[in-house]
């Protein structure tokens, strides 16, 4: 017979290949040590605070359940193997009270515990719901393009592409949108994910507790471009937020409805952008542009009213696609 085909060693060949496997995926576990803490578990405002207390919380009480049950398997299993006679042989057992008990009441009590947490948490950490603080919010209409992230500070007539700015310890109240299909709006380390919608308007409210520069991002996948979707969130001191402002005031470019447009042309790693001045109403009309119209007049690029429509792609998904 020959040894590569015998039972014995393939069965040897099989064990060493699957702990080949095993070896290989602890092999690769070092390369996660070069990335840095986890966003969620590093949060700089006190929304992502309550966010991850509210993670860990959820995880401790899960565990309650996992950890016992994983020790008593392991327990069970060398307790009651074949080899061991000094077990108890009960063939006909069926019932024990005491362990009816433990299994029905610990995870009951898990439930109410978990619906009283889940109670608390859904009003405190509504997006809708504003954030107490002394100062006024700071205002910012947002819009996901194709792929590029639109700001605009109404009360300040400046916007930009790719870009969020907001002082230290000041509640800012987003409303957002979306020109064409729906995107998600998410800074791990500042707080809660939003989705924004074509003729639809969302709104969130998040605060920074210390300077920096987050990692902003789109966290739906929207096309080919969807990688580009990233924009600094910075946090900033209330001095360095009017330095940026003068900044911003500076640049020579006016954000209204033909730069829209060109703006609404898919593309991808947009530069950042800044605009001095913003027609009234822009973001409002953004989200009406929708508003009463049949589903054939809902027109992609290139495409006549009452056409025959395209097919959509998320690898090249047109910049003016909605639901009514």
């Amino acid at each position: 017979m020959n040894p590569a085909t015998h039972p014995a060693r393939r069965a040897a060949m099989a064990g060493a290949a699957r702990a080949g496997r095993w070896f290989g995926l602890a092999a690769l576990l070092p390369l996660l040590t070069g990335c840095k803490n986890l966003e969620l578990f590093n949060p700089m405002g006190s929304i992502a605070e309550q966010e991850m207390q509210l993670i860990l919380v959820c995880t401790g009480l899960m565990l309650l359940v996992v950890i016992p049950v994983i020790i008593l398997t392991l327990y069970f299993a060398w307790r009651y193997r074949a080899s061991n006679t000094k077990a108890t042989y009960a063939p006909d057992w069926s019932h024990s009270t005491a362990i009816e008990v433990v299994i029905w009441t610990i995870p009951c009590l898990i439930i109410v515990v978990l619906a009283v947490l889940i109670w608390k948490s859904t009003h405190a950490l509504d997006p809708y719901k504003p954030i107490a603080s002394d100062k006024a919010p700071l205002r910012v209409e947002v819009v996901s393009l194709n792929w590029k992230w639109l700001f605009i500070y109404p009360d300040h007539n400046v916007a930009t592409i790719n870009e969020l700015v907001m002082p230290v310890d000041t509640p800012v109240a987003f409303k957002l949108t979306s020109e064409s299909m729906m995107n998600a709006f998410f800074v791990p380390q500042l707080g809660s994910m939003v989705y924004t919608m074509p003729a639809m308007q969302t709104r969130l409210h998040l605060i920074g507790h210390t300077p920096g520069t987050y990692a902003g991002m789109s966290s739906a996948y929207s096309g080919s471009g969807f990688s580009d979707m990233k924009f600094p969130a910075r946090v900033v001191t209330d001095a360095d937020f009017k330095v940026w402002l003068e900044q911003a005031r500076s640049s020579n470019d006016h954000l209204g409805a033909a730069r829209l447009a060109a703006l609404e042309v898919p593309t991808h790693g947009a530069p950042l952008q800044r605009f001095s001045g913003v027609d009234t109403g822009l973001f409002d009309s953004i989200v009406a542009r929708y508003h009463g119209m049949a589903d054939d007049e809902i027109c992609l690029p290139g495409e006549e009213p009452g056409a025959p429509p395209q097919t959509l792609s998320l690898a090249a998904p047109a910049s003016r696609t909605a639901e009514n």
